[in-house]
């Protein structure tokens, strides 16, 4: 799910999915029947939401021709090619999902993000809606966001979904989108239809004012010890947070294209702390110095950084108030 860095040196492009499938639609090759987990009596009303595990096994429709039915938040197709390796991948956004009235019956439906890959250099996101339908939780809608688009944040608002994005904008490159938007889509008879959407701009570090991010991963698979908190915290004057052990403070500037930042000096107090905290507070500060380019996963804000050994990611989540 990671097509993260294209063009001329080191560029971002956070993406919610890996690749667009570009090939005839798929057929779901376990034939199932259309059902669910948390199945009841015949209009009986829901006691909660999906489970996560209800979720990463149902069947979603509106990607190909024929619906897919997932299997641990995922499902392959054949390949493209018989004996190679590339074919079409849908899966589950872990971790996400959103839960309101979208048709205002007194039931919340659920909200989820699915994404799409088939191996080459496009990706595409869908957002989906599962209701609670004759006894049983049912994909009843789907809609496409779009090719590489990055999800800031997303929430359900006077019964509607609205996405906030950044994606492709007027001379723009396929991998590297700037334009800030609001997306907003309704749920009626028909499915999922998308209202005008409202661009914000082109984003810029001000879009991280406002607001402190608590790191949550270095890299996708490497998440945060529980007994340490790391903040960050974007402003006018710069930057500041706390490291796991002493607080730290600095400039940064934009430097180049928009994603693109620089980070001036870091300085910070001079607290002992345990040894294991005083490594991890040595190696963020270093990762946090290297850093160059910015985005958004999956609601994340992603700071791309250019090491010795190699490009790593750091992963940060919105405090919540």
């Amino acid at each position: 799910m990671a097509d993260w860095y294209r063009g001329a040196g080191i560029i971002v492009a956070v993406i919610l999915t890996s690749c667009l499938v570009a090939c005839s639609p798929q057929q779901d090759p376990a034939g199932e029947t259309d059902q669910t987990a948390a199945q009841g009596p015949a209009g009986s009303q829901p006691a909660a939401a999906p489970t996560p595990a209800e979720l990463a096994g149902m069947r979603f429709s509106g990607i190909y021709t024929e619906a897919v039915k997932l299997q641990a938040g995922r499902w392959e197709g054949k390949p493209f090619v018989e004996g190679g390796a590339s074919r079409p991948v849908v899966g589950l956004l872990q971790d996400f999902s959103l839960a309101g009235d979208l048709d205002n019956d007194g039931v919340d439906e659920a909200v989820v993000i699915l994404w799409e890959s088939g191996g080459g250099t496009g990706s595409n996101s869908y957002v989906a809606v599962v209701g609670h339908r004759d006894g049983q939780w049912l994909n009843i809608a789907t809609a496409l966001i779009g090719d590489r688009v990055q999800l800031r944040d997303a929430r359900i608002a006077d019964g509607r979904i609205a996405l906030d994005v950044v994606q492709q904008g007027p001379g723009d490159a396929a991998c590297c989108p700037t334009e800030t938007a609001t997306r907003v889509w309704v749920l009626g008879e028909g499915g999922l239809s998308e209202l005008d959407a409202v661009q914000k701009g082109t984003l810029s570090l001000e879009d991280l004012q406002g607001q402190e991010w608590v790191l949550a991963g270095l890299g996708r698979d490497e998440p945060v010890p529980d007994t340490l908190e790391v903040t960050l915290t974007f402003s006018a004057d710069g930057v500041a947070g706390h490291s796991g052990c002493n607080r730290y403070f600095g400039s940064v500037e934009p430097n180049g294209r928009p994603g693109e930042l620089r980070f001036g000096p870091l300085a910070g107090t001079r607290m002992a702390c345990q040894q294991p905290q005083m490594d991890f507070e040595t190696r963020y500060l270093r990762l946090l110095a290297g850093v160059s380019h910015y985005g958004f996963l999956n609601g994340q804000l992603a700071l791309t950084t250019q090491q010795v050994d190699g490009v790593s990611l750091l992963l940060f989540s919105r405090q919540e108030p």
